[in-house]
């Protein structure tokens, strides 16, 4: 599907705005996403303000949720006991409006014009609709919305109305509980989506309405959480409410009266929500009543921080005006997913939606704390001490699982593992290394020595614990990872994923350049011993790495499938996909792109060629990895159509989805494409490294870092790139080979064209590859495939106690 893309028209492009110009019936519950506001802590879907115009409307607060006994079919030790389900709160963007007792709906009314826009400079949603009425009236409504960042519990709606001539107007602004009511389950057996639930989830604590005024408080049913709102209404003019009504389902204030001609109405609601998890003692309503404010202070908040934001936050692309469109768009949503979310998680899908039932995945480290490290230190350490408050669980965790250390929960909201089907969620132990690669990246970046000697520290030597116990020591010498499963979740619970190797073996590396007293230096040798001898799985005949020990002796897809049946996690059993050589999503070389330096640019060529044409793409995390490693290989076109592919996901809904929220890890990978891709940024090494690609249709990319508490800014155009540093002392910075030093001075270094590589014969087997390739392979067309084991080492380990007790 191509919806923004499909209609420029109705979606004109605007560098700075969403705009859409007209309203379809089919598409309602994408754009709902696609126009949500929120900033980390709150979040309202983009529904309009008639509920008979929405299909799936709502509100979200990150964290609050509800849980229940998982029950399995046929259960096992260890199996996740607990789930857990981000609920939707209390929903205030509800009116109805009847004019001379017509009431007004996109369905069922005469619009003549219609505008709806999300400005991103400002955080503002306006919608913007003139109706011809029944009566002979015309009358435009104006709605404007805004989420607090200051308040970040705050909500600003304003609703304007004004008419040429007299109208009776019944006005009621309602407050729904849409958790409790019944509603449609939209999962359609796929697992990446989530119900609601239709049985009673909140418990009312006060429900009290008077003059306009709102005061309500519910605890969830089982996990004793407690969410206040206060709402405060105020309409122009004398008038005052006709009923105030307050109920656990709905709450309304409604106004009856005349408008007239040329005095337009204004009516403002003024939101705030509050919560507190089980066993806190503060007072709810309390805190919902404090963070109230008027609709006017929420906008100014929203305001002046956006314009704090895109001071250093924007990304600029010289001569692409709908891709700077999208690229401001995904900017925009990675800013409303993170910047008050406070000390919690990051959702998969933001505060935009109920997919993947609000849970925290390896997503926020891996694909969301670049940019937020990058652009929002504080708002990394934050996220970063979220995952440090759940060590206790998380070691409780490992002991249940037979390791050492911390086993981070593949999902989670409270610290709980939530994922019930353990082999395509347990099994990516990979989480673990996410997580000390995310803190290790943040220590590098921000020079924040107290977080490295402290919370970051305790993440890594956990972490690498977990890796010693869980793998062992072969009878030829080499350390093997057994019964796991890596980032393509199309293969799962293999032996030696090179992915999971390669980042355990940088985890056990980190963990053992600390010097932390409480790790012995027998434990640190063993540590480096493992990470020396570490099996990376090579198919020599190919001359490429292994996504695992078996997989160069899978059967080839059959790419003759039809479009119809991808994603193919919804068409076909678990167990037909993983005996085949086929890949939901960017594998090995997302290994190379995050370690490195520890590949040849040859490696990264052939393991790019072999694993590209492979990669059906179902997963949203797969096109940004998949350009930014055609990036360094010099395949600029397919770069540049991964990248594409990246920018679009959610505003093209080109995974049929976006419904249930913004893919905000692909919104993060979108950034990483752009810094990581085009500018070729690499980090953790000696020092900041640049080798930059930029597109040939693209006339220049600006961005900045924030580094060492000072900010460097970039600016690259063809031949050469520029750079600024305006922290405390230069900033060592490595441009291909040439070292050079960065102040406040501009500095720039020419860069020199490079050859365009010869494609190995992986890729030229198959002309259409780096495009989506399910559309486009040829009938009975296969991969070459090789049934040669994988060699291992011949050197022996010597014996060491702890080998002896496992």
């Amino acid at each position: 599907m191509a919806l923004i893309n499909a209609d420029r028209d109705r979606f004109p492009c605007h560098p700075w705005q969403l705009v859409e110009t007209s309203s379809r019936a089919g598409d309602t519950g994408a754009l709902e996403t696609i126009f949500s506001i929120g900033n980390g802590f709150l979040g309202v879907r983009g529904a309009h303000w008639s509920a008979a115009d929405s299909e799936l409307p709502g509100s979200f607060i990150n964290g609050f949720h509800e849980t229940w006994d998982i029950q399995h079919a046929e259960n096992a030790f260890g199996f996740a006991r607990t789930g857990q389900r981000i609920l939707y709160v209390p929903d205030a963007n509800n009116f109805t409006v009847v004019i001379d007792g017509e009431t007004l709906t996109l369905a069922g009314s005469a619009v003549e014009d219609y505008r709806r826009t999300i400005d991103f400079t400002t955080g503002l949603y306006e919608s913007r609709v003139t109706w011809a009425c029944r009566s002979g009236a015309t009358v435009t409504t104006v709605e404007r919305r805004a989420v607090g960042q200051q308040t970040r519990g705050g909500l600003a709606i304003t609703l304007e109305l004004t008419t040429d001539r007299q109208v009776s107007a019944d006005i009621t602004s309602s407050i729904v509980n849409r958790q409790d009511q019944p509603a449609e389950d939209h999962s359609s057996h796929d697992p990446r989506r989530s119900g609601r639930h239709a049985e009673r989830v909140l418990l009312p604590l006060r429900l009290e309405g008077s003059n306009g005024s709102l005061r309500l408080a519910w605890e969830t049913s089982e996990s004793k959480q407690k969410i206040g709102v206060a709402v405060d209404h105020r309409i122009s003019g004398p008038q005052q409410p006709f009923t105030t009504q307050a109920d656990q389902d709905e709450s309304a204030v409604r106004y009856v009266l005349a408008v007239d001609e040329g005095a337009p109405l204004l009516l403002e609601k003024s939101v705030a929500y509050a919560f507190t998890a089980a066993g806190d003692g503060s007072d709810i309503e309390e805190a919902a009543e404090a963070a109230l404010k008027s609709t006017a202070a929420i906008f100014a908040e929203s305001e002046a921080h956006y314009r704090r934001y895109w001071s250093t936050a924007d990304i600029r692309i010289g001569g692409q005006e709908e891709l700077q469109q999208a690229v401001r768009w995904n900017l925009f949503q990675l800013e409303q997913a993170t910047a008050q979310a406070g000390v919690a998680g990051i959702p998969a899908k933001g505060v935009s939606g109920s997919g993947y039932q609000g849970h925290y995945f390896w997503d926020q480290e891996i694909y969301l704390l670049p940019f937020l490290t990058y652009s929002n230190p504080r708002g990394a350490r934050q996220v970063l001490e979220f995952r440090h408050a759940l060590l206790p669980e998380a070691r409780m965790r490992a002991d249940e699982l037979n390791v050492d250390g911390a086993l981070f929960p593949w999902r989670t909201i409270n610290g709980l593992e939530a994922s019930a089907y353990y082999a395509s969620g347990t099994a990516q132990f990979h989480i673990g290394a996410a997580i000390a690669f995310a803190a290790n990246r943040y220590s590098w970046a921000s020079g924040d020595t107290a977080f490295r000697q402290s919370e970051g520290a305790d993440l890594i030597i956990e972490t690498a614990r977990m890796w010693m116990s869980l793998g062992f020591f072969g009878k030829r010498g080499a350390f093997h990872i057994h019964g796991v499963t890596g980032p393509d979740e199309y293969t799962a619970v293999v032996n030696d994923n090179l992915y999971t190797n390669v980042m355990a073996r940088f985890n056990l590396r980190a963990a053992a350049d600390l010097q932390h007293p409480g790790v012995d230096e027998g434990e640190r040798e063993l540590w480096l011993h493992a990470a020396a001898r570490m099996q990376m799985p090579y198919d020599d005949t190919l001359e490429v790495y292994s996504q695992d020990a078996d997989f160069m002796t899978l059967e080839p897809w059959d790419w003759s499938t039809p479009r119809s049946q991808y994603p193919l996690l919804l068409h076909f059993h678990p167990l037909v996909i993983y005996r085949h050589q086929v890949l939901k999503q960017a594998d090995t070389v997302l290994a190379m792109f995050l370690q490195w330096q520890d590949f040849t640019a040859e490696e990264k060529q052939r393991a790019f060629d072999f694993y590209d044409p492979i990669t059906t793409g179902d997963s949203t995390l797969s096109a940004c990895v998949q350009g930014i490693m055609a990036a360094e290989v010099g395949y600029g076109d397919v770069a540049l159509a991964h990248f594409t592919d990246a920018a679009f996901i959610d505003l093209d809904d080109s995974h049929a989805n976006t419904i249930d929220g913004v893919h905000i890890a692909a919104a993060g990978g979108v950034w990483l494409s752009l810094v990581n891709g085009f500018a070729g940024f690499r980090d953790q090494g000696p020092v900041p490294y640049f080798d930059p690609r930029l597109p040939a249709a693209w006339t220049s990319l600006q961005f900045h870092l924030k580094l060492r508490g000072g900010t460097l800014r970039v600016a690259l155009v063809r031949g050469s790139i520029t750079l600024s540093f305006d922290g405390d002392g230069p900033l060592d910075v490595q441009v291909r080979d040439e070292l050079v030093s960065v102040g406040a001075r501009e500095v720039t270094v020419m860069l020199p064209a490079r050859e365009a590589p010869v494609p190995s014969v992986f890729r030229s087997s198959f002309p259409t590859a780096g495009m989506p390739i399910v559309q486009a392979r040829p009938a009975g067309q296969e991969v070459p495939s090789t049934g040669q084991e994988v060699p291992s080492t011949d050197q022996q380990v010597p014996s060491t106690d702890q080998q002896a007790a496992r």
